[in-house]
């Protein structure tokens, strides 16, 4: 299993609801942000993969809000990859704040897809080749 954690996510007032709490459709974006760094650790680009022709569109995503994020909190990203990825590549998210309080639960199936043909796709063999040494048996 691969695991990153995105630490120091600052949360804008322009984040934030009437109530003070985290807007709920800005989840989505920590999500994005969790798994475009979670990548990038392993030195694995979104830019590079779609100048490629490889897009990655979300095919499913779910939520479970827990506690609220407010104002100024600083939250951190826990994403793990669970599996190999083929056509489909699934991420699991924890948010925790400051405190290391769990406030949000979730994850997200994105699909590889072929720019030109809008055609499904197996994982780019790169990112395949980054992420097996987490998924090897070890003795």
């Amino acid at each position: 299993m691969f695991v990153h954690e995105v630490k120091g996510i600052r949360v804008r007032y322009a984040d934030t609801d009437q109530m003070g709490y985290v807007y709920y459709g800005n989840y989505a974006r920590y999500y994005e942000i969790g798994r475009v760094e979670a990548l990038r650790s392993l030195d694995f680009h979104y830019k590079a993969m779609e100048d490629q022709g490889v897009m990655m569109p979300v095919y499913e995503s779910h939520f479970k809000y827990l506690k609220p994020a407010r104002y100024d909190d600083e939250l951190n990203i826990l994403v793990k990859i669970e599996e190999l990825p083929g056509v489909r590549i699934r991420f699991v998210y924890e948010i925790r704040n400051q405190e290391r309080v769990l406030l949000n639960t979730g994850d997200t199936t994105l699909v590889f897809q072929r720019k030109d043909t809008g055609k499904l796709c197996p994982a780019p063999d790169k990112l395949l080749e980054k992420l097996k040494p987490y998924f090897e048996s070890k003795g």
